[in-house]
């Protein structure tokens, strides 16, 4: 007998159960689910998929299979996440997150800052109505904070930068465009741009890798500081880790280095979610994806926005060069290097206006 779930607009008398989150309960260790896995966490997995409309098929209750990963595998592609029908701790991360709107719960700053579909409606709402909270990421950091602050002072609300009841009838109250290039945050994201001086004397960059690849971070910060700028090397298995670096470096702009592989083409990856895409990161993809092609002599995959943990948690123009055919990369490091290199100069010179 296949399982019966709640449709996805119903709020069942179990949702508060659903919104427990097995990560903080001690369920991580079952991660991550695949097909042919069994038990309650596949049942708590499928519970989740339906209430957001995604059907897991045929599959039974706590039983993985093809329904199951197929509706992963959506859920993946609708969320620019890494597609591949496994239910790790990213895609469960995402699908806990998604299960949240705006007014679920109170919304404020806290450690560690709090994820979700609610964060990132909020800021597009105060980013339509001119308050600038940073990119749309669905992450409540600090510039979330000051933007909320600063709408509640404009409404007559105490600014305590809480999104509770109160905001949330004053949000409701005005009237917001829920998409397009007239979100201030993409606005002030030119406007920075354009007014730094047009060269990468200076410019702090952060060029990044997950693991097997540092001779090609070495040799792209070798050439990086012979055309004036400051590198950074950032060198860790969790991207979420570099993001964090990069952040708190507040550098100018991340590059980040992946070998695949799987493939023999190059990709370039920059971030879009909830609707949104940072101008500045998709100008560069684009450059540093029309510059490696010829420099490596690899297919071109094409760039794509994507809401991976280094392109969403980094707070800065920041892009992932998926690279295919790693042993002919190893060998032209110094190509990879002067097309980065290249990129980011002409990227410098660019008139937004």
């Amino acid at each position: 007998m296949a399982l019966m779930f709640t449709a996805p607009g119903e709020r069942a008398a179990s949702h508060t159960v659903l919104e427990e989150d097995p990560l903080a309960t001690g369920a991580a260790d079952v991660l991550p689910l695949r097909r042919g896995a069994v038990g309650d966490a596949v049942t708590d997995l499928q519970l989740r998929l339906v209430r957001l409309g995604f059907s897991v098929g045929d599959d039974h209750a706590g039983s993985y299979g093809q329904g199951t990963e197929q509706a992963v595998k959506l859920f993946q592609e609708q969320r620019g996440i890494r597609l591949d029908g496994v239910c790790g701790p990213q895609t469960w991360s995402c699908i806990v997150e998604a299960g949240f709107a705006l007014g679920d719960r109170l919304l404020y700053l806290r450690a560690p800052m709090l994820h979700g579909d609610d964060v990132a409606d909020l800021q597009r709402r105060l980013s339509a109505l001119g308050f600038d909270p940073g990119r749309v990421d669905g992450i409540f950091g600090d510039r979330t904070a000051r933007a909320l602050a600063d709408f509640q002072r404009n409404v007559g609300a105490a600014d305590d930068g809480i999104c509770g009841p109160r905001t949330l009838i004053e949000l409701n109250r005005l009237v917001f465009q829920p998409s397009g290039w007239d979100l201030v945050t993409s606005i002030r994201e030119r406007l920075r741009f354009s007014s730094r001086p047009a060269t990468l004397k200076g410019r702090h960059i952060a060029v990044g890798e997950e693991g097997g690849f540092a001779v090609g971070v070495r040799a792209t910060c070798r050439a990086l500081s012979v055309a004036g700028a400051l590198p950074i090397e950032l060198h860790h298995p969790d991207p979420s880790e570099q993001a964090a670096a990069a952040n708190t470096a507040q550098v100018d702009c991340y590059i980040g280095l992946r070998l695949d592989p799987e493939h023999s083409s190059v990709r370039t990856f920059y971030y879009r979610g909830y609707r949104y895409e940072s101008p500045a990161s998709r100008k560069l993809a684009e450059l540093l994806q029309s510059a490696l092609v010829p420099a490596l002599g690899l297919r071109d995959g094409g760039s794509d926005g994507m809401a991976l943990p280094i392109l969403r948690e980094t707070q800065m123009p920041a892009v992932l060069i998926d690279l295919g055919a790693p042993n002919r990369v190893a060998m032209r490091t110094v190509d990879l290097a002067g097309a980065i290199v290249g990129s980011l100069e002409l990227w410098m010179t660019l008139d937004w206006e």
